[in-house]
């Protein structure tokens, strides 16, 4: 009876999936565009993808990048912001910027207001130095209140 659970056991873990890599190396690169994290070693990586989005299979997965409340305003104005996660600091950036009276809004998980401010260029850089690892929400908002988009942010 033994011999057959340890028969059993063998063969059914055979089919478990695991994060679980062997890596020579790897760490976590910043640059002005902003920030990778890499393994070397890594022998089996794949991407899987369709009209949804694209999943990749492998090790370290670490965050998802979400854009919540999509309510762009009739100015066509493109947002985004990056390098997310971050570690101190992120830009957000207004394309076809023209000087519209945009502000912005830094929320951490509970909807208490961090910091605010006003949109003057096309980059604005958000401090986030002082703030401690969490995930906090900035809401981009016009200037009859209304939200014209909304980031999730890492902090690291």
């Amino acid at each position: 009876m033994p011999s057959l659970l340890l028969a059993t056991g063998l063969l059914l873990s055979g089919f478990a999936k695991a994060q679980e890599s062997i890596n020579t190396s790897g760490g976590l690169a910043t640059g002005g565009g902003g920030t990778v994290a890499y393994s070397a070693g890594q022998v089996v990586y794949t991407v899987i993808s369709n009209n949804f989005g694209k999943v990749g299979q492998g090790v370290q997965q670490p965050f998802e990048v979400f854009t919540i409340g999509l309510n762009e305003t009739e100015s066509k104005i493109i947002l985004s912001v990056f390098p997310n996660p971050t570690i101190d600091n992120f830009f957000l950036l207004v394309n076809n910027y023209n000087s519209e009276k945009l502000t912005y809004r830094l929320l951490d998980l509970q909807g208490k207001l961090i910091k605010d401010g006003l949109i003057t260029s096309g980059k604005t850089q958000i401090e986030m130095a002082s703030l401690s690892s969490a995930t906090y929400f900035i809401h981009v908002v016009n200037p009859e209140n209304r939200k014209v988009k909304s980031f999730r942010i890492i902090k690291k």
